[in-house]
Formats: structure tokens, C-alpha cells, sequence
């Protein structure tokens, strides 16, 4: 049997570099390399060989320590302007100092609740989210994911219309659990993992006539559908925004066919797209709403599957158990998604997303007609914002080039010719500005050498 004296010595050690603010020169190194080794050797090979963290960051990774507003630095003390946002989690941007207070008074108290009796953050959050969903939407349920969020709606869609087969949208992201997986738009992650229960049918984002053909399919083949999911903008698709007579059709013939519409927020909500949520660019109720990443106001993690009740009488009865988690909506967890409600409301983020998203994306498109061979487009809304290349290699040169000039960007999921920008709400015109100059930098880098 292990003594394990190596193990609380390792851990030791590092909860002494834990409590460190900043580190000197030596620590930083072993850190930046033992970070890649643990990586490669404990955790997943693959992420590291695929991050230009690694690749593109000399001898040593850029291995990140601290955040504090739109900036995060590494172990070495390097200042980076963070375009990526934790991929929509940092609206707020890094260690945001009113939730960050809220977290620690709250964990000072209790962490865990009991699960027996009633924690009253739970019971404040959920009436806090019903005062600002769209229309009638008034529970919530909480978990520690935007793909837990997922599970929860498919689920609760299956025990209130007792149907158990779906529709979704060809390249939709909506996480990759089981059941999650099972809506996903991309063959490359579900693939290997089927098959699924029920019956998932994909139709075009953004084409409502193609959802209304299907639905007269299946009704005539006697395919009972539970509901439609979709984002409403594709986010790991690229920033797709669709239409703007999509969403009002599509609740239309989601209300004809009698199926439930179920709206993935986790991404657009929460001021995002230069709205509350996604969904009021349309001024579009969904049945159901799943909202996480930026919920927790980038200090800890908290998702959330919403609905009206009388849908939420599925949920309630004859088992209120049907669904349970021991963490998820945790007292910390609440505390934080409370004060990163309270200042995306009070500063009116979601107009500062909206202002800044009209100023980034106009540069953007001037830079896009002076280096036409290069770029294909933009899209977006607010600060949800796809860039998208001519070949796949010029976006990855593109995000490299932007690292090494300590501009943090990624790509997406779906689309291999885009790469993001997500910045944290609260990014100024100014810091807008040193991001497109150093991006006009890599640019004239990149077109020398084509």
C-alpha cells in the first residue's frame, strides 16, 4: 500500500506556489515546464500538441498565473489582452473584484450545501434569473455546465411532451456529454460515440423552411418530435447570425407542430451579443433556455436550464427528483452567478457589447477589404465576433502571430477557417485599438509572405 508522503509533499509544495502572487524567474520555469509535463504525461498529450501556447511560445509555454480586467499574465509576468474570453466565460473579464468578494464571503460560510435542507442562494438566484428571462420563463434549475444545461433541457422536454426524438441545427455546439452529443451538429465528435437514444433530425441553421419540411416528414412517417434546439447565434460555428425573419418563423412553426423550442444561451447570454440574451434580437420567448459560461462571472463555474411553469410541472411531478446534482448551484457558485448578474446589469454590459462589437467589427471590415487574400468575411453581433479565413493555415498563422504579440485568440470548434474574437465585455475602445494594431501587424506579415 502507498505511504503517499511523495503525493503530500507534491501537494504541499504547491499549495505554497498557490498562495504566491507573483513568481521569480527560477520558479517560473520550473512551473512553465512542469505545467507541459503533467499535461503530457497526466492529463491529454493531444491538447498540448495542438496548443500554440506550446508551439508558438519559445523554450518555455506560455503557462497562464493571474487575470485582472481584459489582461492575464503568465508565470513570467507577460501581459497578454485576452480576445478569447475563456470562449464566452469571462464576460466580466479575469477576477472580477465584486464577485470575487462575493465568492469569498460566501466560502467562508459554507462551500457544499447539505442537500437535505433549503440554501437560500439557490432560491435567490433562480427568482433573480426569472426577473430577467424572456416572457413567461420563471424556474430554474442549476448545474455546473453549459452541457449539463443541455441534458436537463432535453430531458425535461422528453417528460413534458412524453415524445423522445429531436431536431437540430447542422453545425450546432451544444457540449459534448451523451446526451448533449446527441444534438451536436459535427460528425467528428459524435460520431465514434453512437448510437444515442432517440432520434436526432439536423436541418440548416438559419433556413426555417427546411425546419418546417422536416417536421411534415416526420408527421406524416409518425415521427413524434419533442423539440427543436438551436443557438440563436451559432457560436462554434463561426459567430453565424441567421436571418431576421428566422426566429419569428421558427417559433411560428415550432407552435403549428405543437414541439417544444429550446434556445442554447450558454454562449449568447448574458449581454453577449449586445443583448441580455440572444433571443431578444428577435424578441423570441423560447420554452426553454440554457444559460452558463459567463453566469458565474468568470470566478466560478454554474450553468442553468430554464422554463416556464407549466412546463416545469414535468420536473415537479410525481418525482421532484427526477433530476438532481450534488454540486451544481452550490452556495459559492450562486454567490458568484449573483454579483455577475448584478453588474452585468447595473453597467448595462450588454450595451457596451453592443457599442464596442459595431466599432470592432467596422475595423475589422476595413482590414478585410485591404487584405482581401486573406480574409473571406466577418460576422457577428456585439462582441461574438468570427473572423474567417481563405484556408484554415492562414487562421492558425493569424491567431500564432497574435500570440507572439501577446494577443490571446483561438479558433472554433466547428469551423476551420475561424478564429474568434471574444473579449471580455468590459474592453475598451482603446485596448480594441492595440488589438487591430497589432493584428494589422501579423497581416502585413503574413501577406509579404503569400
Amino acid at each position: 500500500m502507498k505511504q503517499h508522503q511523495d503525493s503530500i509533499q507534491y501537494a504541499e509544495r504547491w499549495l505554497d506556489i498557490i498562495k504566491k502572487a507573483e513568481l521569480d524567474e527560477n520558479t517560473a520555469r520550473e512551473v512553465s515546464r512542469e505545467t507541459v509535463e503533467n499535461f503530457v504525461n497526466h492529463f491529454n498529450k493531444g491538447w498540448v500538441d495542438y496548443r500554440k501556447s506550446v508551439t508558438e511560445a519559445g523554450d518555455y509555454a506560455g503557462t497562464e498565473w493571474r487575470g485582472e480586467g481584459v489582461y492575464y499574465y503568465d508565470v513570467f509576468g507577460n501581459e497578454y489582452i485576452d480576445c478569447l474570453g475563456g470562449y464566452g466565460a469571462l464576460d466580466l473579464g479575469w477576477s472580477h473584484p465584486e464577485v470575487v468578494e462575493a465568492v469569498r464571503a460566501q466560502a467562508g460560510k459554507s462551500g457544499i450545501p447539505s442537500q437535505e435542507l433549503m440554501d437560500p442562494l439557490r432560491g435567490v438566484l433562480a427568482r433573480l434569473l426569472s426577473q430577467i428571462a424572456p416572457g413567461n420563463i420563471d424556474h430554474a434549475f442549476f448545474v455546473n455546465s453549459g452541457t449539463e444545461t443541455i441534458e436537463g433541457a432535453l430531458k425535461i422536454a422528453r417528460l413534458y411532451t412524453g415524445k423522445h426524438n429531436f431536431i437540430s441545427t447542422v453545425s450546432g455546439f451544444h457540449g459534448k456529454t451523451l446526451g448533449s452529443l446527441s444534438v451536436m451538429g459535427k460528425k467528428d465528435f459524435r460520431q465514434a460515440l453512437q448510437p444515442y437514444g432517440g432520434q436526432t433530425f439536423y436541418v440548416p441553421f438559419g433556413d426555417a423552411d427546411a425546419l418546417e419540411k422536416q417536421l411534415e416528414i416526420c408527421s406524416t412517417v409518425g415521427i413524434e418530435i419533442a423539440a427543436f434546439i438551436a443557438e440563436p447565434i451559432q457560436g462554434e460555428a463561426g459567430a453565424i447570425v441567421p436571418p431576421d425573419q428566422y426566429w419569428p418563423r421558427v417559433r411560428e412553426i415550432c407552435d403549428r407542430f405543437e414541439i417544444l423550442l429550446i434556445a442554447d444561451e450558454v454562449q449568447t447570454g448574458m449581454a453577449r451579443t449586445g443583448k441580455l440574451w440572444g433571443m431578444d434580437h428577435w424578441n423570441i420567448v423560447p420554452d426553454i433556455m440554457c444559460v452558463a459560461k459567463s453566469l458565474g462571472g468568470g470566478v466560478l463555474p454554474i450553468g442553468a436550464f430554464m422554463g416556464n411553469g407549466k412546463i416545469w410541472k414535468a420536473f415537479e411531478d410525481p418525482n421532484p427528483f427526477m433530476h438532481t446534482t450534488t454540486t451544481g448551484g452550490n452556495p459559492m457558485a450562486c454567490s458568484a452567478a449573483i454579483a455577475a448578474i448584478n453588474v452585468t446589469l447595473r453597467d448595462n454590459l450588454a450595451g457596451r457589447a453592443e457599442e464596442s462589437g459595431n466599432y470592432f467589427m467596422g475595423r475589422l471590415n476595413e482590414l478585410v477589404e485591404r487584405y482581401p487574400q486573406i480574409y473571406k468575411g466577418i460576422t457577428g453581433k456585439g462582441l461574438l465576433i468570427g473572423q474567417h479565413f481563405a484556408a484554415p493555415e492562414l487562421g492558425y498563422k493569424v491567431a500564432a502571430g497574435l500570440f507572439k504579440r501577446k494577443v490571446l485568440v483561438a479558433g472554433t470548434l466547428i469551423s476551420s477557417n475561424t478564429v474568434r474574437f471574444e473579449p471580455p465585455l468590459i474592453i475598451t475602445k482603446e485596448q480594441i485599438d492595440e488589438v487591430l494594431n497589432r493584428l494589422e501587424d501579423v497581416l502585413k506579415e503574413i501577406a509579404q509572405g503569400l
